[in-house]
C-alpha cells in the first residue's frame, strides 16, 4: 500500500472530526506509514480507505460534465429568477451533512426564542454517532444567539443540538417542526432525524436545498451569522476562537450572502452558498465532493465560468443530467 493511501487527509470541522486514534489497532501497513510519516502527519493516519459516499455507491461521479466537476452532485439557480444555469444529478438524494444546520438555524430564528437566554451543553448533546469532537465540554453554558453563530458559522455539532433540545416541546418536536418547514417550501425530497447532519438519514436534494437557500437568505441574522469570518466565546475562562468552515469568505473573488458547508463520508463534501457573479444573484449547490478542497475547486471553476459569460468554452448554459435523475435514499 502507497504511503498516500495509508495516510487519510485531516478532516475539516464541517461534522464529523473524528476522535482520536487510541486504541484503535492499525494495520501493519498504516503503522509503518504512521512511522514514517512527519509528527505533524501522524495523527491523522486513522484509517487505510475512507467509507464510499452514498453518491459514490450510486455511481453518480460516473455523470461528465463540460465543467469536470468533482462534485457528482450540482445545482446553479438565478436567486431572482429561478432560471437554472447549471444542473447535475440535482433531483439525486443524498445524506447532506451539516447543511442540515440551515435548517436548524431557520426553525430557531422563526420560533422566536430569546437569543439571550443561556443554554447548557449536557451530555446529550455529545455525539455517539460518528464520535465528532468538540470544544464545547460539558457544562459549557452559551446563550442561543451564540450558540447559533458557532452552528452556522464553524459547524458545531454540539451547539447544533443544544439548539434543538432547548426547543419547546425538546428534540423530537424540533425535528418536526423542521420537516414541516421542510414540506412548507416545497422540499418533497428532503428528509431529517436530527438538526446536526451527523445522522446520514437527513438527505435532501440539490434542488430542495436550494429553495432551503433562498428562504434561509431572507433573514439577516442567519445570513451575517453563517458568512462570519470567526467568532471569539468565552466557555468559563477560557476564550475560544471558532473560524469559518467555508475559507471562500474571506476571499475578495467572491461576494457572498449566505453558506454552509457539511461533511460525513456518507455524504462527501458539500457546500451551499448565496453569492453574487457577474451582477447576478445565484445560489450554488454542491454535493458529494470526493477530496477535501475538492468543493472548493468545483466553486472556483463555476465562477470563473458565469463571470466569463455564459455560455462558454463550448458548455451548455445548463449541463445535462446525465441520465441519473432522482437517487432512492440508501438506508445507513
Amino acid at each position: 500500500m502507497a504511503l498516500a493511501a495509508a495516510i487519510a487527509l485531516p478532516m475539516d470541522a464541517d461534522a464529523a472530526k473524528k476522535g482520536s486514534s487510541k486504541g484503535r489497532k492499525l494495520s501493519k501497513a498504516a503503522a509503518v506509514a504512521r512511522a514514517v510519516a512527519p509528527p505533524t502527519a501522524r495523527r491523522a493516519v486513522i484509517v487505510e480507505a475512507a467509507r464510499p459516499s452514498f453518491g459514490q455507491l450510486a455511481g453518480l461521479h460516473g455523470t461528465a460534465d463540460p465543467l469536470d466537476l468533482k462534485s457528482s452532485v450540482a445545482l446553479v439557480m438565478d436567486q431572482d429568477t429561478n432560471e437554472v444555469l447549471l444542473a447535475k444529478n440535482s433531483g439525486a438524494v443524498l445524506p447532506i451533512a451539516s447543511i442540515t444546520k440551515l435548517m436548524t438555524a431557520l426553525v430557531v430564528v422563526e420560533a422566536g426564542q430569546s437569543l439571550d437566554e443561556v443554554l447548557t451543553i449536557t451530555q446529550d448533546d455529545v455525539d455517539t454517532e460518528k464520535h465528532s469532537r468538540s470544544r464545547l465540554v460539558v457544562g459549557a453554558q452559551l446563550t442561543r444567539g451564540e450558540m447559533l453563530h458557532l452552528a452556522l458559522m464553524a459547524s458545531e455539532n454540539r451547539a447544533a443540538n443544544a439548539l434543538g433540545r432547548h426547543h419547546p416541546g425538546g428534540l423530537p418536536v424540533f425535528v418536526a417542526a423542521m420537516n414541516r418547514k421542510a414540506m412548507e417550501l416545497g422540499m418533497r425530497d428532503t428528509h431529517y432525524v436530527e438538526p446536526t447532519g451527523l445522522s446520514s438519514r437527513n438527505q435532501a436534494s440539490a434542488h430542495d436545498l436550494a429553495l432551503l437557500v433562498k428562504s434561509a437568505y431572507q433573514h439577516q441574522l442567519i445570513r451575517e451569522l453563517s458568512v462570519s469570518p470567526e467568532h471569539q466565546v468565552a466557555v468559563g475562562s477560557r476564550q475560544l476562537q471558532f473560524r469559518n468552515t467555508n475559507g471562500l469568505v474571506r476571499s475578495r473573488s467572491w461576494d457572498i450572502g449566505l453558506q454552509k458547508t457539511g461533511y460525513i463520508s456518507e455524504a462527501g463534501r458539500c457546500v451551499v452558498m448565496q453569492t453574487q457573479l457577474a451582477g447576478r444573484k445565484l445560489i450554488m449547490v454542491l454535493l458529494d465532493s470526493a477530496g477535501k478542497y475538492s468543493r472548493i475547486g468545483d466553486a472556483e471553476r463555476i465562477r470563473k465560468w458565469v463571470e466569463g459569460g455564459v455560455p462558454s468554452a463550448g458548455v451548455p448554459p445548463v449541463l445535462p443530467l446525465g441520465g441519473a435523475g432522482l437517487v432512492p435514499k440508501v438506508a445507513s
